[in-house]
């Protein structure tokens, strides 16, 4: 058996899933179980440990290689566990000399087993300043929507979050290797390009010249000219620059949907999570953008029940959703990071926690449900995923049926099943590079 791997977490982890596939491949690994952990609730920690067991459980014989950041942040309880055969570090499990030396690990291993202490090989994640392209020369083929990783880390030091510990500091991708990678990528016939990073709107400020995430997508789109649909993962709005706004207002090829780092809209719980924007800005800056894309679809992740939260703070947060026109919702129940400033605060009860998070789901589904029924009767430049699947630009799932993947198709939506929208027969195709009217002057204030 060859080398199989269990991703956990955000789509930068599913990203170097695919590097850590191809370089343990590369190295000889053989019946291999990887796991690429995710750090960023207990919830996603015990995940993973339950995944171990149960992995180990129906695939006795396999070498388990646990790494992420999981691994990063508690290597040493993931070594101490008897499945696991090794434990390699975030920056680490880019590398392919890391799967080269577990090969030899494995290969030199005496029959009685490993000891925890000789499983780690886990680096200063703060030590490292530079970050390496990934090309994946194979990746997903055929597959119409990629993703390119063109930041990692994050220099922030939310009082909740434990990602800055299991991550690094932030580093970026220059942008001439970008659009190359974008490029290559467009030629291979991927459809949709999604750039991802931890903290990818501080993009560039360890870079000559400290380009911004605006700059870096109005490079791709004037020098990348053939790539249909362009996306931008999950940002924070405070760091968004005017060129990312102008290119929102400007090219079509930048899909309309931005995720946002809310995490609150109690202003107070915000100073506690140390957030470096208010209610008011969050509100603020949602009109902007649709004043300058009237269409957009916006998402937030929001935190439910972060210490010291009273029912009323929690109420403010649930009236974001509203005041920002929300799309998507990706709840949080808080959950206590050893290290972490807010573990040491005054907790919420875990009742309340539960019962907040599902209040919060509820308003988040309420509020999708009314975006499905808006787009009855609009017509939406389609990608086709699958040949029962496809994504409008607003990344609103549509279903498909008889189409290629990969094309991009302008369907009528007809109605919706609560999960997917309808599409009438094909009307057409195109219009993925139209450029839209109108410019950022005189629309934004700031």
């Amino acid at each position: 058996m060859g080398v199989d791997i269990v991703t956990f977490g955000c789509r930068l982890n599913a990203f170097e899933s695919e590097v850590i596939l191809r370089e343990a491949e590369r190295a000889g690994l053989t019946d291999t179980i990887v796991i690429n952990s995710c750090a960023v609730t207990n919830e996603a920690v015990a995940q993973a440990r339950q995944s171990i067991r149960r992995l180990k459980r129906e695939r006795p014989s396999a070498r388990i290689v646990v790494t992420g950041c999981a691994a990063q942040t508690q290597a040493a309880m993931f070594a101490d566990m008897a499945e696991v055969d090794r434990v390699v570090g975030n920056d680490d499990k880019m590398q392919g000399q890391a799967w080269r030396n577990a090969r030899a690990a494995f290969d030199a291993a005496p029959a009685f087993g490993i000891g925890a202490s000789e499983k780690i090989a886990v680096a200063d994640i703060m030590a490292v300043r530079e970050m390496a392209p990934h090309l994946l020369e194979g990746f997903a083929k055929g597959l119409p929507r990629v993703f390119v990783q063109v930041q990692n880390g994050c220099d922030h030091r939310c009082t909740f979050c434990i990602i800055p510990y299991g991550r690094g500091n932030s580093r970026s991708v220059p942008m001439g290797a970008v659009v190359d990678q974008v490029r290559a990528l467009t030629e291979r016939g991927h459809a949709e390009i999604v750039l991802t990073g931890v903290d990818l709107t501080s993009y560039g400020a360890d870079l000559p010249g400290a380009p911004k995430l605006g700059a870096l997508t109005k490079q791709i789109l004037r020098h990348v000219p053939e790539l249909k649909r362009l996306r931008i993962s999950s940002i924070d709005q405070v760091e968004v620059d005017r060129d990312l706004l102008d290119v929102i207002a400007d090219d079509a090829r930048l899909m309309p949907h931005l995720h946002l780092s809310l995490q609150s809209g109690d202003d107070m719980i915000l100073k506690r999570m140390k957030r470096r924007h208010s209610r008011a800005d969050a509100i603020d800056f949602c009109a902007q953008v649709r004043r300058l894309r009237p269409d957009i679809a916006l998402g937030a992740d929001i935190i439910a029940g972060f210490p010291t939260e009273s029912e009323e703070m929690f109420g403010r947060s649930q009236d974001l959703v509203e005041e920002c026109g929300l799309t998507f919702l990706h709840v949080f129940p808080y959950s206590p990071r050893p290290g972490t400033p807010a573990a040491r605060m005054p907790q919420v009860n875990g009742n309340a926690i539960k019962q907040r998070a599902k209040r919060l789901r509820a308003t988040g589904e309420a509020a999708l449900q009314k975006r499905l029924a808006s787009e009855a009767g609009a017509v939406r430049q389609v990608l086709i995923e699958s040949p029962t699947q496809g994504r409008t630009e607003h990344f609103l799932p549509v279903a498909i049926a008889g189409e290629v993947p990969g094309a991009v198709r302008a369907l009528t939506m007809t109605g919706h099943d609560g999960a997917r929208l309808f599409p009438s027969p094909l009307v057409g195709e195109g219009g993925a590079k139209r450029r839209m009217r109108g410019s950022l002057s005189g629309q934004c204030a700031g």
